[in-house]
This record gives structure tokens, sequence and C-alpha cells, in this order.
């Protein structure tokens, strides 16, 4: 079996994986401090994570070059190597935009929007959770609840930055470096994509303009030759 096959395999097994995390990261976080209930997200968390682990190891046993595949997946080491690093395991969600992006049909655009539209939602999602559970209870904290750190999360992927809340963990400020270069990234996407629709419709006006010019031309061009015939004609009849 290929990665690229192994890739297509797992996909939805991933997912759900990936969802499963989601779900459980977020009880831990936002949910009630009841000890059953924490015991059953963490049983789910490590399930999760030995997902991912197996995944990571089967995809490093299939790379034809397993010491350049291990450099460009670092990031993914980190996931499962480094609880730190925990949050990360919500990007698997991304796979979910690789499925929507096929059922979007050829158009370019449509793509794009759907990634920028899906990319947004879990950026706010993962950073919001990640950001509380980093600054909740440090000295000095500002983000405290869930509404403050998805208004964090707002106003920094959008490159606004208030100021009301900040950061004052290494965490905390690490993830805020991330959330900071994924909303530029955003932007660039979302700019782009206006700009190449604009450039398309004036495109299509000029064609149409050109297409109606052209049309006149030759109409007149048909006159003209209609003209010469019956001058012609006259001529002959003339001598």
């Amino acid at each position: 079996m290929t990665e690229q096959r192994w890739q297509q395999v797992s996909e939805w097994p991933l997912m759900a994986a990936a969802v499963a995390f989601l779900g459980a990261y977020a009880w831990t976080v936002l949910g009630p401090p009841v000890e059953a209930s924490a015991q059953f997200a963490g049983v789910i968390m490590w399930i999760t994570w030995g997902v991912f682990a197996g995944d990571f190891v089967v995809r490093l046993g299939l790379a034809p070059h397993p010491g350049r595949w291990l450099l460009r997946h670092g990031h993914e080491l980190a996931m499962v190597v480094l609880p730190v690093f925990r949050p990360l395991r919500l990007l698997r969600l991304v796979t979910l935009l690789g499925v929507l992006q096929r059922s979007a049909g050829a158009a370019v655009r449509g793509r794009v929007v759907l990634y920028a539209a899906g990319s947004t939602l879990l950026l706010l999602i993962i950073s919001s959770l990640a950001m509380l559970d980093a600054e909740r209870g440090a000295p000095g904290a500002s983000i405290e609840t869930y509404p403050q750190a998805l208004w964090w999360s707002t106003v920094t992927v959008t490159t606004v930055g208030y100021g009301d809340f900040s950061p004052v963990t290494i965490t905390g400020r690490a993830i805020a470096v991330a959330l900071m270069v994924a909303g530029i990234a955003l932007l660039g996407v979302i700019t782009a994509t206006l700009a190449s629709w604009l450039v398309e419709r004036v495109g299509e006006q000029d064609e149409a303009n050109q297409a109606a010019t052209r049309a006149q031309v030759a109409d007149l061009a048909a006159e003209i030759a209609a003209l010469r015939a019956q001058l012609a004609t006259r001529d002959a009849r003339a001598r």
C-alpha cells in the first residue's frame, strides 16, 4: 500500500477521531469539573492520541524516504510526542475541508471560498479553546472565559487587535503568533479571490464589447460588399 492510498483509506477515520478529540478537549476546557466526566474525556483523548500516533507510524513506514518525510512532518511528530501541542491534533479536522472541496465542483473560486470559510471557523474554535486552556488561572491573565477567548481570536484573526485581551503565558503567545500568521494568510486568500473575480468580470465585459464590435464590423463589411456588387452590376449594364 502506498502512502497516498493509506491517506485515502484513513481520511474519514482520522476525521472522526479529530471530531471526538475536539469534543473531549472542549469538555475538559469548558465543562464542569466533574471527576467522572473528566476521566471519560481523558480516555477519549488517549484513544484519539493512539489513532494519530498509529497513523503517523504507518505513514512514516510507507514513505519512500522516511528521513525527508519526517522533516516535512515535524509538526505531526510534536503533536504526537509533546502533550503541550495537543491542540494541534484538532488540525486533523482540515481533512474535512478536503472532503468538502471535492464536493464543491470544479470551480476554483468555490473551493477557495470553502477553504477560507472552513479554515476561519476551525481557527476560531481551536485557537479559542487552546488560548483559554493556556491562559486561565495564570498570574495576570485577562482571558478567563470562553467568550473572552473567542473575542480575542476574532479580533486577532482579522488583524484588528483591540488589545483589550492579550496572552501572558508563553504557550498563549505562541498561539497568538500562529493565529496572527494564519489571519494574514486568510486575508491574502480573500483578497486574491476578490481580485480574480473582478479581473474575470472585467475580462468578460471586454470580451462582450469586443464581440459586439466584431459583429458590427462584419455587418458593415457585408453591406459594403453588397454595395460594391450593386455598383458593379450597374456598370456592367451601362456598358
